[in-house]
């Protein structure tokens, strides 16, 4: 068996810096700069935007429409858009069992109502709730067929108390899809072949 000595941009998404070559002609800037370097000003630039506008959302309604998780997320949206974590369909499924799960490890616990853990520490029920919401979320997302990594933390920004109230929850949930939409929109106008929803593999195997 020969070693495969491509690099590991080649190994990830040899597809997406055609389409971008496609789309903005970006043949000269590629004889000019390296791949990762474009690949990393695509990131950037998405990344500006779209979190961008999610905190200036929550700075004009003093919601919580930006919110740790995201980060991980627009990550996977710009970087590996290609890969089944980044569909839209991963995303939304992910963060919903991220959002049950810790709301429903902090009922079972009974700290729907209680101070965040950084404000009163970590005491045994605030252990189960962080525990049993991780838990739920990782083998949901495994039984359900819809594994988004970035949902691991919107559970624990759940369980540990640090958003709690269901109507911001539901804002959680909008942002998320707010920004699924921008990923879309931004992939799409750069010639990356992204999903409305899910891959076409999934949707076969579905």
């Amino acid at each position: 068996m020969t070693e495969d000595r491509r690099k590991p941009l080649d190994l990830l998404e040899p597809s997406v810096t055609r389409g971008l070559v496609a789309r903005f002609r970006l043949t000269a800037l590629l004889g000019r700069f390296p791949e990762r370097q474009l690949w990393a000003a695509f990131m950037f630039i998405n990344g500006l935007f779209s979190i961008g506008l999610l905190a200036g959302l929550a700075m004009l309604t003093r919601t919580p429409m930006v919110f740790p998780s995201l980060g991980p997320t627009a990550f996977l949206f710009f970087f590996t858009p290609t890969l089944p974590t980044a569909s839209p369909r991963h995303t939304i499924y992910g963060h919903v069992i991220g959002i049950l799960c810790g709301y429903g490890a902090l009922w079972l616990m009974g700290l729907q109502h209680a101070p965040p853990a950084m404000v009163m520490g970590v005491d045994p029920a605030r252990i189960g709730a962080a525990a049993l919401s991780l838990a739920a979320t990782g083998a949901l997302m495994i039984l359900f067929k819809a594994a988004h990594p970035p949902a691991g933390a919107t559970t624990l920004i759940i369980s540990l108390g640090i958003i709690t109230k269901p109507q911001h929850l539901a804002i959680m949930l909008l942002a998320v899809a707010l920004l699924t939409v921008q990923a879309i929109i931004l992939n799409r106008l750069a010639g990356i072949d992204y999903p409305l929803w899910a891959r076409r593999a999934e949707k076969a195997k579905g």
